[in-house]
């Protein structure tokens, strides 16, 4: 395609060497005169650049539609497209991570929670240190709000150390009708299930191999794994608790969720106030 500026130097260079005026000049070359006049508009696009970067810098693995989202949110009145093009002129493209496919189990039917403290959902993730060694997180959502109260990073979390962690939540956040686990040892303890009886919690286990039975914390667990866990190198425990915690505040408070209509989860956790 002909850029815009070597169209007007054609037309510019007939005029000189054959001697015709603009109009022959341009109808001989195909070119409409409204064209040799257009000036391009300055679109303000270096405010919008600089405070793109900026957001791209801090969701590293948001895409063009989430950082719309957030600029909306903080009143740029900007067209998606336009938006787009800049994001692809400034090499904004999240890379994707290959991942194996694996078949997928046939979707049942979930019940809806439709009040906070319904129904909280856990599951184990696992990372590791810089050192090789292991590490486990407990991770904890509120399936109606979406918003995860508690993130547990330890070596080891066994059933007893669940039962705390649950109990602490409960003098913050009060304690669920009902927690979704998938059947892994801790969860089967004699501890959870003591503690569940005598704090009239029912405990709903998954079938075994159908983790989508679960998928409101399975989702959850990819989008912890892809924006914090493979984003940060930890040099300890203890430095693993910090980022983490760090990034589940600015989970609830910042990340606008797309099922949530834009709104955080402590935004939508709100309305239930």
């Amino acid at each position: 395609m002909v850029k815009p500026a070597a169209r007007r130097a054609a037309v510019r260079h007939v005029e000189q060497v054959v001697g015709l005026s603009e109009r022959r000049a341009s109808r001989l070359i195909g070119i409409g005169r409204s064209s040799l006049r257009y000036q391009a508009m300055d679109r303000g696009d270096e405010a919008l650049s600089e405070r793109l970067q900026e957001l791209a810098a801090k969701w590293r693995r948001f895409g063009y539609r989430q950082l719309h989202r957030l600029l909306r949110r903080e009143g740029w009145e900007i067209n998606h497209k336009r938006l787009y093009r800049v994001y692809r002129e400034l090499g904004l493209q999240v890379r994707r991570r290959k991942r194996k496919r694996l078949k997928r189990a046939p979707r049942g039917p979930m019940p809806l929670p439709t009040a906070r403290n319904d129904t909280w959902a856990m599951d184990f993730v696992h990372d590791g240190l810089v050192d090789h060694r292991r590490i486990r997180a407990l991770t904890i959502v509120d399936v109606c709000t979406r918003e995860s109260p508690w993130i547990e990073v330890a070596i080891s979390i066994p059933g007893d150390r669940v039962v705390r962690v649950l109990d602490q939540l409960a003098e913050v956040h009060g304690l669920p009708r009902r927690l979704t686990t998938d059947n892994g040892p801790e969860f089967l303890s004699v501890a959870l299930a003591s503690w569940a009886e005598d704090n009239d919690v029912e405990l709903d286990f998954i079938d075994p191999g159908k983790p989508v039975q679960n998928a409101f914390v399975e989702s959850f667990n990819g989008t912890f794994r892809d924006e914090c866990l493979n984003e940060h190198w930890f040099t300890s425990v203890s430095d693993a608790r910090q980022k983490v915690e760090e990034w589940r505040q600015k989970y609830n408070q910042e990340r606008p969720h797309s099922s949530l209509g834009g709104l955080t989860p402590a935004e939508f956790a709100a309305g239930f106030a």
